[in-house]
């Protein structure tokens, strides 16, 4: 009599490289993120409130011009206008979903005296208007954003100077994000501006992130050795 032949068990190798495999691609999708969350949080807005735009004039200071990034402080005027002047736009700028929020940002209802400016570097500052260096007590106006968690720093969207040239900061043709309605809900008065820490921290989405892919690997071998175990 001719006995059942028994199916054979799959081969370990298999099942390591079904492991492995999975594994890769968690290890490739995490790698990303930790390296694609920090550049754009570099060179981009994520660390500012991009609900919230201002306008902000005063006196330059304290320039340090090149790469990654150029900065330097602003002493603010002591009689801000109640919003943004009537401006000339970067050509990038002035389609009306972009135009329109500039031109409706109020000016800064904050404390500060100073406020240290971020702006791109020179290379990109020079494409969009501006090909040389600022210079202590040169007067600039700009509109931007305020630092989610350091209310004294200052991104510009667009910054003007030499009486009203405009020079577009966000090296292409659209603003980072839609700002929120104006009238701000939270905007304080000059005595001292609450600005709003943060909407969402992206060390905690990726570390919601790796948790997801982490329960997703288990979950993989897991469902392997039972297959495997069944056989």
């Amino acid at each position: 009599m001719r006995l059942p032949t028994i199916p054979a068990r799959p081969a370990p190798t298999r099942v390591r490289a079904v492991v492995l495999a999975i594994a890769s691609l968690v290890t490739a999708a995490l790698l990303t993120g930790a390296v694609a969350g920090p550049a754009q949080a570099h060179h981009g807005f994520d660390d500012y409130d991009t609900d919230r735009l201002y306008y902000v004039s005063g006196t330059v200071s304290e320039v340090r011009w090149g790469d990654p990034h150029s900065y330097f402080t602003l002493t603010v005027d002591g009689d801000l206008p109640a919003d943004t002047p009537d401006l000339e736009l970067p050509e990038q700028l002035q389609a009306p979903e972009d135009s329109d929020p500039v031109e409706a940002a109020p000016s800064y209802p904050g404390s500060r005296d100073e406020l240290a400016v971020t702006i791109a570097p020179p290379t990109y500052t020079g494409m969009w208007g501006l090909d040389r260096p600022l210079e202590d007590d040169e007067r600039v106006e700009a509109v931007g954003y305020i630092g989610r968690s350091h209310d004294e720093e200052f991104r510009p969207v667009v910054f003007w100077y030499d009486e009203g040239q405009p020079v577009n900061q966000v090296l292409g043709s659209e603003l980072p994000a839609r700002p929120l309605p104006v009238p701000y809900a939270d905007d304080a008065s000059s005595e001292g501006a609450a600005f709003p820490a943060s909407d969402t921290n992206p060390a905690v989405v990726w570390g919601a992130t790796g948790l997801v892919l982490l329960v997703a690997v288990v979950g993989g071998v897991a469902y392997v050795r039972s297959r495997a175990n069944r056989v």
